[in-house]
């Protein structure tokens, strides 16, 4: 008998190979007469129990993990689920730790570090456009999240090996480890203060006053955010021209970053939001709009909004 644990948000893929590769041991064996595909067609049979117990309105009602077992041909397949409703999994979720990277202001990381943009930003842009930025999916495909949390801690203690790490870490794994640190921040990169701001501004139906609005916000934001935000905004591009490989579009990129970097803090969405339809039907909706005009936006400078922000300052 073989036990083989799939990772939390592994893709289909990552699974079958594991199972694959058991069968074909197996089948190397005397006697052995286990059919072939059956790593793939035992994943069917999970993803069809996985399905049926979402769908099951007890399993949605309780909290509580349930476990389960799936077995073909000599091989078990054990997991565990727990239902998470939508509104759950979109809250911005500041890690508790107050040393290291994650769930530190980005001003504090930036200052400590003495740099304009945070080396964990730097670093997971630099390597995934330089082996990740024609993979399918990238960005929209979770990594493990093993991978994920191993990288995690390892900035967290600014191991001397983080480089190396990444050069051998699954891409996708670095991919998620930068949409987490953004979603760990205390507050999102595009600040609580200005949530309210945004959500009006790409509201607005005159192109001109909606142009003025959104160009303000960018100045209003502080500079290690607005930095860390042009410096994303560059790359996220750069990665859309790949779109006929990649299959990553500015609005897919929007869809996944945008609630990533507006999503406001649990108190501040409290004043915002009233419940789960709102944040899906309205909110998701418009940061996503946020992002995908700025996206969508020419080159924007970073001196050049400070020139316009002295102009402003001193126009009479």
């Amino acid at each position: 008998m073989t036990d083989i644990l799939p990772q939390p948000d592994c893709s289909l893929k990552a699974v079958c190979e594991p199972l694959e590769r058991c069968c074909l041991d197996r089948l190397e064996e005397p006697g052995s007469k286990r059919p072939p595909n059956t790593g793939a067609r035992l994943w069917g049979r999970v993803r069809s129990k996985l399905l049926r117990q979402k769908l099951d309105p007890q399993t949605v009602e309780t909290k509580n993990w349930h476990t389960d077992v799936i077995e073909m041909n000599g091989i078990k397949v054990e997991f565990s689920m727990k239902f998470t409703s939508r509104d759950m999994s979109l809250k911005r979720t500041p890690s508790k730790k107050q040393t290291g990277v994650f769930g530190v202001k980005i001003s504090v990381v930036t200052k400590r570090e003495r740099s304009k943009v945070p080396y964990i930003v730097r670093q997971c842009v630099e390597e995934v456009e330089k082996r990740g930025i024609e993979e399918v999916g990238i960005y929209r495909i979770s990594g493990v999240a093993t991978d994920i949390q191993a990288l995690k801690a390892a900035f967290d203690a600014n191991n001397k090996d983080i480089l190396l790490m990444l050069s051998d870490m699954d891409i996708n794994a670095i991919a998620g480890t930068l949409k987490l640190y953004f979603r760990e921040l205390p507050e999102p990169l595009l600040t609580d203060r200005l949530y309210p701001a945004f959500m009006e501004g790409i509201a607005l139906s005159d192109p001109a006053a909606k142009e003025n609005c959104m160009m303000h916000l960018l100045r209003t934001l502080p500079d290690p955010n607005l930095i860390t935000f042009l410096f994303l905004l560059e790359h996220l591009k750069r990665v859309a021209e790949k779109e006929p490989i990649n299959k990553m579009s500015l609005h897919n990129l929007a869809t996944v970053f945008g609630p990533t970097l507006l999503r406001p803090s649990e108190v501040e969405s409290k004043a915002h939001l009233t419940s789960a339809a709102d944040i899906w039907s309205h909110d998701v909706m418009a940061q996503v709009q946020v992002l995908l005009y700025y996206l969508q936006h020419p080159p924007i400078s970073f001196a050049e909004l400070k020139r316009n922000t002295l102009y402003f300052s001193t126009d009479v």
